[in-house]
């Protein structure tokens, strides 16, 4: 069963009205007074668990301040990662963080925020692998999250870059990197920035991935969703406040 845990974002007596526009259809303005969030707790340091069960990581505090400066409390529900546009789209839940890329093929089925964060990728593997180049994974196997910008990126790299190497998908991070030190798996391409924290707690090895940047992280809705010009306006007023950047600096540093 999912769990899902209610969080004070703000004083629940004052209702969202996203940007006081009326709805084309109805004529009446959209009203909420709490936000249904969607987020996958498998990401650190973006969203995960600590060891009181809790849901922490810059995700969620970011989710937390979007819905203080909107006024509404905020409801996070953990789920699979490739479950999380079909919430969307079947409106079970009002947005997603989850360290998600706003990819194209993304932007047929749902709608993004601009961007909040951009952190690249990388290969990490078993300390002594001696894997440092693209050519150096052909014939080896890789592993990636399951539904992730990194799964079609590898997928990417076997087709246009030609490196031949077989995939396996998994359901979260901590599974590719138990295969890792199991070695199940030869690599596991992964976000730059959640590799980082894996390499630090492991002693793991790691390249960067030479290829094209990935999309940058953005908040995710629904198509059409009134939300979007709101949480905008929060993001924007965040990276001129200084609010993102104290965000980056406590969860997002090499140390953490």
């Amino acid at each position: 069963m999912k769990k899902s845990y209610l969080l004070a974002g703000g004083v629940s007596a004052l209702l969202l009205t996203a940007c006081g526009q009326e709805d084309t259809a109805t004529g009446a303005a959209e009203q909420k007074e709490v936000l249904e969030m969607g987020t996958s707790a498998e990401f650190a340091p973006f969203e995960s668990r600590n060891p009181q069960g809790d849901i922490v990581g810059f995700d969620i505090d970011l989710a937390n301040y979007i819905a203080g400066e909107l006024g509404v409390e905020l409801k996070i529900t953990d789920m699979k990662f490739d479950g999380l546009i079909g919430a969307l789209q079947n409106d079970r839940v009002d947005l997603v963080l989850a360290g998600m890329s706003a990819t194209d093929a993304r932007k047929e089925n749902v709608d993004f925020s601009t961007e909040y964060n951009h952190s690249g990728e990388m290969f990490v593997s078993q300390k002594g692998s001696g894997l440092t180049t693209l050519e150096d994974l052909e014939g080896l196997t890789v592993g990636v999250q399951l539904g992730t910008i990194q799964e079609e990126g590898a997928k990417s790299i076997i087709e246009d870059e030609g490196i031949d190497f077989e995939l396996k998908a998994l359901d979260d991070s901590g599974a590719l990197i138990q295969e890792i030190l199991s070695g199940r798996i030869d690599a596991a391409y992964m976000d730059k920035q959640v590799a980082l924290g894996y390499i630090e707690a492991q002693g793991l090895d790691a390249f960067d991935d030479p290829t094209t940047a990935s999309p940058g992280m953005a908040v995710a809705f629904p198509k059409g969703s009134d939300l979007v010009e709101d949480v905008n306006q929060v993001l924007a007023e965040m990276e001129e406040n200084g609010k993102l950047d104290e965000l980056k600096e406590k969860w997002l540093t090499d140390e953490q």
